[in-house]
C-alpha cells in the first residue's frame, strides 16, 4: 500500500466543493482544482517521488474536465491496482437548495449557457449519475450553510487523513424525508414521544428534561443496549474493509425530540472508548 492519501471530490455544481477543496488546504493536503483526470497517475507520481513526498493530495474534478466521465474508472482503478489508497466523495444538493445558491451568487450553472439553472442541473445529473454510484461517499448538502459545511467537511476529511474510521450519529426527522449520505438508518418512533407532553414541546433532545423523558422507559434502555451491542459487532467488521467513516442515522417523526437524545447518548457511549466520534442533528431547528 503506498503511503498516500488522495481524495477526489466530485457532485454537482453549486453542492461545496470549493468549500470542501479549501477545507482541505487549511487541513494540510496539497489541493488542485479541475486536474485533468488522464494527469491524475503522473501527478500522483511526481507527489511520491519528489525530495519532500506530498502524503495527503485533495483534488476537485467534475463536468468542466471534458475527459473525466470517460477516464475516470479506468484511471481510478489502475491507481488502486497499484496500491494507492483513494476516496471519491460525491457531493449532492437538492434541485430548490441549487436555484437558490446560483441565484445568490448570481452565476450562471456551467451548462446552463442558453437555458435555466434547472435544465443545466438536469443534464449534469444525467451525466454524473455513475460517478455519483461510484463514490465512497454521497454527502447531502442541502440543509447546510457554508460554516456547516466547512464542519462536515472537517469531520470527514482529519478522520481520512488519520486512517482510521470516523464514526457520526446522524439525527433527522422522517417528515422530512430520509438522509440520503449515510450506511445505516434506524427508525425509532416507537417510543414515547416527548411531543405530546406540553412542558417539554418545544424543548429538544439536547435538553437534559427531554433527555430524561426519552430515556426513562424500559423500551428505550433495552434498545440502547441492544443497538449498542450490534454497532459494536459491527464497527470491528466495517474497520476490516477499510472503511473510512460510518455514518449512523437515528429517525423519530420530527428530527426533534427522540432522534437527538438518543444520537447523543450513542455518541457518548463510544467515545469512551474510541476517537472520531462525532454527532449532527439535522432537524433539530426546525
Amino acid at each position: 500500500m503506498n503511503d498516500i492519501t488522495i481524495i477526489i471530490i466530485s457532485g454537482i455544481s453549486g453542492s461545496g466543493k470549493s468549500t470542501a477543496l479549501k477545507t482541505l488546504e487549511d487541513l494540510g493536503f496539497f489541493c488542485v482544482d479541475n486536474l485533468p483526470i488522464l494527469l491524475l497517475p503522473k501527478f500522483i507520481e511526481l507527489c511520491t517521488g519528489s525530495a519532500h513526498a506530498i502524503s495527503r493530495v485533495g483534488l476537485v474534478m467534475d463536468v468542466r474536465e471534458k475527459t473525466f466521465l470517460a477516464e475516470y474508472q479506468p484511471t481510478v482503478r489502475s491507481l488502486r491496482d497499484a496500491g494507492y489508497r483513494l476516496e471519491l466523495i460525491f457531493l449532492d444538493c437538492s434541485d430548490d437548495a441549487i436555484v437558490k445558491r446560483f441565484s445568490e451568487t448570481r452565476r450562471q450553472h456551467p451548462l446552463g449557457e442558453g437555458t435555466s439553472v434547472l435544465e443545466g442541473l438536469a443534464r449534469e445529473r444525467s451525466m454524473l449519475s455513475q460517478i455519483k454510484a461510484d463514490a465512497d461517499r454521497v454527502l447531502d448538502t442541502s440543509n447546510l450553510n457554508v460554516h456547516q459545511l466547512r464542519t462536515v467537511f472537517e469531520d470527514i476529511f482529519r478522520g481520512l487523513s488519520r486512517r482510521t474510521m470516523r464514526i457520526n450519529f446522524l439525527s433527522f426527522g422522517y417528515k422530512y424525508g430520509l438522509p440520503i449520505d449515510v450506511d445505516l438508518v434506524m427508525d425509532v418512533r416507537f417510543l414515547p414521544n416527548p411531543y405530546f407532553v406540553d412542558a417539554l414541546k418545544e424543548l429538544s433532545g439536547c435538553d437534559q428534561r427531554v433527555a430524561a423523558y426519552v430515556l426513562q422507559w424500559p423500551e428505550t434502555r433495552e434498545f440502547v443496549e441492544r443497538f449498542t451491542g450490534l454497532l459494536s459487532m459491527l464497527i470491528p467488521l466495517y474497520e476490516r474493509e477499510g472503511k473510512a467513516y460510518l455514518t449512523i442515522a437515528i429517525g423519530c417523526t420530527g428530527g426533534r425530540h427522540r432522534s437527538v437524545t438518543l444520537a447523543e447518548c450513542l455518541k457518548e457511549s463510544f467515545s469512551r472508548t474510541r476517537s472520531g466520534v462525532a454527532v449532527m442533528h439535522r432537524d433539530i431547528s426546525r
